[in-house]
């Protein structure tokens, strides 16, 4: 053995010891690990992270575990909950920690590392909307003194240093950040005595100060001192630094304490479809330069956010269908639509403007006319790109937009270009193009292919769009605006993306929502699923690089379907509507489960059951010629459906070759609609991958297999139903949603919102809370099954909420067409027992918008419709043409298109003031135009010294508080 005594003091290694700190309530079988960048920490390895121990410290749990480092030491670092395996149950959201070691701190001290767990709702901050646009005035700011360099050095044996570090980014020119508190060198509570902080970059204030043990234990509070003269106090209880710090002989202490606690920030803005908007300048549809005018509108009426619709090319059909705007034809191409032909030159010949002009006024209609529109703007665009198509794809600024771009642009400009020459989106059709590979597009979109001037031109519409809403991008941005954007949560199964990437997607399935409040029979959006256990093989690629492109463009956006990253309602290609699917993931249930159970006979409750009385009541005297034309008779007075017709596209296709050729009954919609409901007339689903595994149909016991069947099983059924739909799922949803949606958020840094309407799994809201998503309420869906009408002011703050949105109708027409609902509204929610208008008046108007802008919600945001309202002069148009969508009808023309111009808003001062007024009494924040900061900045000046009036936001708790927001 070797003998370590023959060493010397002197050539003994020396270290410091740094111990970490951190309050954490776990669940039994739970423990914190930190882990970080170097070997003592696991170097990421979560596994070889340094294990905490719990103690417990008053009402707290206190984590904390000991690592030796030399002198000058540094990493990085985060806390992750674990089982007893160490598999990762939790991970702190945010960037990583940083410890920078001062070098002025001796060998064998010990230092203690007190932190606090980081949260989704701790990131939002840091996110563009709020970094890069609200609280953009924060990036002026100079460092005073970077992280890891102290002010002060122990002296004295019995001393103490303390470093506080507090994180404020939402701080306005010439306000500085103070901690007070109740030693003499905090002022002792005195704010002429308090202690300033020095600004160390990335929103972080931080000072360092010695103190006796007699200070302890030490109370405080952080508080921020403007150029007013005031010094505002953070809002909660007072923090505190206890006694048993001091126990295990640190000697310096560094606190990060988090988020300064303020107010919640709250905001508002506007919602309105790209294609809605209606402007002086447009050609027969809103357009991307017509942001600028929006933007500025919203400043003007003290909005900080406007939210579009999504604005990607979805031009698969060549016809009106592609004006929905949820069916991409590429996830990273711009939508041709929303060009501005008027500014792809400064050379426009006299003709062409002259034609531009003509066109403008013909396509000048009530609402989109999407086919003449795009067929216009691509006409125009071909002759000006032919004037100067050299000029253009030569010049730098075209070859940086390409070679940044050139991945997802040349697959996009190929498509566009064999959709067009083959005359179908359907890629299976192309020949030896229907499969994909690099060798074929580089040979297609090469110079000297005979097709690369088409190429080309599909490139140069793509270089303008972005140029053009990069403009209005930025020009939101400095006038402090966010951009909010929206993601659908598919793409179309004939696309660019399923056409280079088909691993990625389920090609035999079809996406869409079980029976909600939109359509009791589900929907089918007719989207693949996606693959996820092939997306996660680079983890998520496809998705980071789609988030990465929006980024480019927005700094906030909407998930669409949030509950599609959880699990996705699914059915099989050849279902035509959205009733018989079943989720994926989900556990299913087994057929030795159900053998079990007493249940044997799969064939009776997965097949249609028909019986000749179903018949006979739903088709009348033609069931016979029904039952000829699509069923077989099993065993006698019982059907079955023959193969040419045993799924609903089979139907739909042999119903349109016999309407109106045989002794049909009823129209044949009626017919379609009976049929489907006898194909769906099942209790049980096969799983087609595995036909021992079983789904519950959706609603089973609306079905007349259900009512047939004897008590027994339709107990066991109703057991079972439940148990998959409500409670055996959640984990694996939740587990799945921490895989998934991770993915997105760190892809940008844009802030995320989550559409969370439907049916709602219990694990969705805890998910959404630990990531910092932000949810939709919509006051006429609530959440809680007990309420016909949602409560605004009972409103959590991660939230946004709308009076209405593009997926019903808005606030005037949902007033008049439902008078009972309206009357029980008028009652319970306005609070009043007389007779309810028939109509939406602005004074209506008025109260259901102050409602949502008085609400605790982080976003209080409106369509446009519905800010409309609030003036009879704007509301002379019927309410059932303002609605964007219905969702009931899946092909449904999403043409809807403002009445009023922006011109025509912007000189609207009464309306402009009115929203303005109801913004500010809210306390909600807006941004200032140009005549407002003007005056602003020649009032107070800054102060000499420390005030002693102390501003206290009260009627917050501390729970409430998040952060700055």
């Amino acid at each position: 053995m070797v003998n370590l005594g023959i060493l010397s003091s002197e050539n003994a290694i020396k270290s410091v010891s740094v111990n970490f700190r951190i309050p954490y309530f776990t669940h039994w079988g739970q423990s914190l690990l930190v882990c970080g960048s170097v070997p003592s920490l696991g170097s990421w390895n979560v596994r070889r992270g340094l294990l905490l121990s719990p103690i417990s410290q008053g009402s707290e749990l206190i984590w904390g575990g000991s690592i030796e480092v030399p002198s000058g030491f540094e990493c990085e670092y985060s806390y992750y909950v674990v089982d007893d395996d160490k598999n990762v149950l939790r991970w702190e959201m945010g960037k990583k920690r940083k410890l920078l070691l001062p070098s002025s701190i001796q060998d064998g001290e010990i230092v203690e590392f007190h932190d606090l767990w980081q949260t989704g709702s701790d990131t939002l901050p840091f996110s563009s909307a709020f970094k890069d646009v609200i609280f953009r005035n924060s990036l002026s700011l100079t460092i005073e003194r970077p992280l890891g360099v102290l002010q002060n050095e122990l002296s004295l044996e019995d001393s103490v240093l303390v470093h506080f570090k507090i994180c404020c980014p939402n701080i306005d020119e010439g306000t500085s950040v103070y901690v007070i508190g109740s030693p003499q060198k905090l002022g002792q509570w005195k704010t002429e005595g308090a202690l300033k902080l020095s600004y160390a970059g990335e929103s972080i204030w931080q000072a360092d100060c010695l103190m006796g043990k007699e200070d302890f234990p030490i109370k405080y509070r952080y508080g921020k001192y403007d150029k007013a003269g005031k010094f505002a106090i953070e809002i909660g209880s007072n923090r505190e630094l206890s006694v048993e710090a001091l126990s295990n002989k640190a000697r310096y202490i560094f606190l990060s304490d988090g988020m300064i606690r303020e107010m919640p920030w709250r905001g508002s803005g506007m919602a309105i479809p790209m294609f809605s908007i209606r402007s002086e300048d447009d050609l027969g549809v809103g357009e991307f330069l017509d942001l600028k005018l929006l933007v500025d509108w919203a400043v003007a009426s003290g909005f900080h956010l406007v939210q579009l619709l999504p604005i990607n090319d979805t031009s698969v059909h060549g016809m009106w269908w592609d004006s929905y705007p949820y069916s991409s034809l590429s996830v990273f191409a711009l939508h041709p639509l929303y060009l501005r032909v008027q500014e792809l030159s400064k050379k426009i010949p006299e003709e062409i403007k002259l034609e531009i002009e003509k066109e403008k006024e013909r396509l000048d209609l009530k609402q989109v006319d999407y086919d003449a529109t795009m067929t216009t703007k691509l006409s125009i665009a071909k002759k000006i790109f032919t004037l100067e198509k050299d000029l253009i794809l030569k010049s730098c600024s075209f070859q940086k937009f390409f070679s940044e771009n050139e991945e997802w642009l040349k697959p996009y400009a190929a498509f566009c270009f064999l959709r067009d020459f083959f005359e179908t989106s359907d890629h299976s059709q192309w020949g030896r193009f229907s499969e994909f590979s690099k060798e074929k597009l580089e040979k297609l979109v090469s110079e000297d292919s005979p097709h690369y001037n088409i190429i080309c031109f599909h490139y140069y519409i793509q270089f303008h769009l972005h140029l053009q809403l990069s403009e209005s991008a930025q020009y939101a941005r400095k006038k402090g605006v966010v951009l909010k954007g929206d993601l659908p949560i598919g793409v179309d199964r004939n696309s660019v993306d399923t056409w280079v990437y088909p691993n990625l997607f389920r090609m035999n399935t079809s996406t869409g929502a079980p029976p909600d409040y939109f359509d009791k029979n589900g929907q089918n959006w007719g989207f693949p699923t996606y693959n996820w256990e092939e997306m996660s093989k680079d983890n998520y690629g496809w998705w980071r690089a789609r988030l990465t492109q929006m980024a480019k463009y927005f700094t906030a956006y909407r998930i669409d379907h949030i509950l599609g990253f959880f699990r996705i309602w699914e059915m099989p290609d050849h279902a035509m509507t959205g009733l018989v699917g079943k989720f994926r993931p989900s556990i299913p249930l087994s057929q030795e489960e159900l053998e079990k159970e007493g249940i044997w006979d799969f064939d009776r409750l997965s097949r249609p059951y028909i019986r000749q009385e179903f018949l006979e009541e739903k088709f009348g005297s033609s069931w016979s010629v029904v039952a000829a034309l699509f069923l077989n008779e099993c065993h006698k007075g019982h059907f079955e459906f023959k193969e040419d017709c045993n799924t609903e596209k089979k139907i739909a296709s042999k119903l349109k070759e016999c309407t109106g050729k045989s002794l049909l009954l009823g129209t044949e919609a009626e017919l379609r609609h009976n049929l489907f409901d006898l194909l769906r007339n099942i209790v049980l689903i096969r799983d087609p991958e595995d036909a021992s595994k079983f789904y519950p149909r959706f609603n089973l016991e609306d079905t007349t297999s259900f009512k047939d069947l004897d008590d027994h099983s339709k107990n066991v059924m109703r057991r079972l139903y439940y148990d998959y739909y409500f409670q055996r799922q959640e984990n694996l949803w939740r587990q799945n949603a921490l895989k998934t949606l991770p993915a997105l958020l760190n892809s940008s840094d844009m802030l995320a919102c989550g559409e969370d309407l439907g049916m709602i799994p219990s694990c969705v809201h805890p998910v959404m809370q630990e990531l910092g998503l932000i949810g939709l309420r919509i006051q006429r869906m609530p959440n809680e099954s007990d309420l016909e009408f949602g409560i605004p002011s009972q409103y959590g703050y991660m939230t946004v909420c709308a009076p209405s949105c593009h997926d019903c109708s808005t606030m005037r027409a949902w007033w008049e067409e439902d008078e009972e609902r309206r009357r029980r509204f008028f009652k319970t929610v306005v609070g009043s027992n007389k007779l309810s208008p028939s109509k939406c008046t602005p004074e209506i108007s008025y109260f259901i918008i102050r409602q949502h802008v008085e609400a605790p919600s982080m976003w209080a945001i409106f369509p446009l419709q519905d800010l409309l309202a609030l003036k009879t002069d704007y509301t002379t148009r019927p309410a059932t043409e303002e609605t964007i969508n219905d969702p009931t009808n899946p092909k449904h023309y999403w043409r809807f298109r403002s009445h009023v111009t922006l011109e025509t808003l912007l000189k609207d001062q009464e309306l402009k003031t009115a929203i303005k007024d109801l913004v500010r009494s809210s306390g909600r924040s807006y941004p200032r135009d140009d005549d407002e900061t003007l005056a602003a900045s020649s009032k107070g000046n800054q102060p000499n010294a420390l005030a002693s009036n102390i501003v206290q936001s009260n009627g917050v708790s501390q729970k409430e508080a998040v952060a700055v927001l």
